[in-house]
């Protein structure tokens, strides 16, 4: 493990979010995939499980590890399950309401330690973390589509993140072989503009 962040969970279950459970699994962590629709779970394990026997039919991916990251990934059927997660890794339907609202439960949910972060391209970190009691834990974690492919990720601070949670998000990140590029909040992340 690169990162003292262990347990990392996934809220959302479609094309980044898979992609994002896959990096994180792939990292060597335990990742919680939290969906509310409990069928798109299994689909995104699925496709993610169909990815890796590619790789390894290609020679590029050892059976063993595909199947070691594929026993590292759980699916979660309710937000309670996220409770000990150290990073919380929102990539939900892009509606500031519905950000909002997952971000203050899961603020009462994990521990004051947890860091909550979204992959947002276009949603303010600032407004997202606005029902968060200690909005210093929140930032962005914006990966590229396809994210076990792309290696950059863009950490995104709102006006009130900590800089102690971007400079370990970065380490996150650079540990799992991404490259990151920190960015302030702005209206337009640095790198959709």
């Amino acid at each position: 493990m690169t990162t003292s962040l262990a347990t990392v969970a996934v809220i959302g279950s479609g094309t980044m979010g898979a992609g994002i459970a896959e990096v994180a699994a792939a990292a060597g962590h335990p990742v919680r995939i939290f969906d509310i629709n409990q069928t798109a779970i299994a689909q995104a394990i699925d496709g993610i499980a169909m990815r890796l026997a590619s790789r390894v039919e290609r020679g590029k991916l050892a059976s063993e590890q595909a199947d070691a990251l594929l026993a590292r990934l759980h699916p979660a059927h309710d937000l309670a399950a996220l409770a000990d997660a150290d990073l919380v890794i929102e990539a939900a339907s892009e509606r500031l309401e519905v950000k909002t609202a997952l971000f203050a439960q899961l603020a009462a949910i994990c521990a004051p330690s947890t860091l909550l972060t979204s992959n947002t391209s276009s949603i303010s970190i600032t407004a997202i973390a606005a029902g968060v009691k200690n909005p210093e834990r929140v930032a962005g974690l914006h990966f590229f589509n396809p994210a076990p492919v792309m290696k950059l990720v863009e950490v995104v601070s709102g006006l009130a993140t900590s800089t102690e949670v971007v400079e370990q998000l970065c380490q996150c990140v650079s540990g799992w072989g991404n490259s990151r590029c920190a960015a302030a909040q702005r209206p337009v992340l640095s790198l959709t503009a």
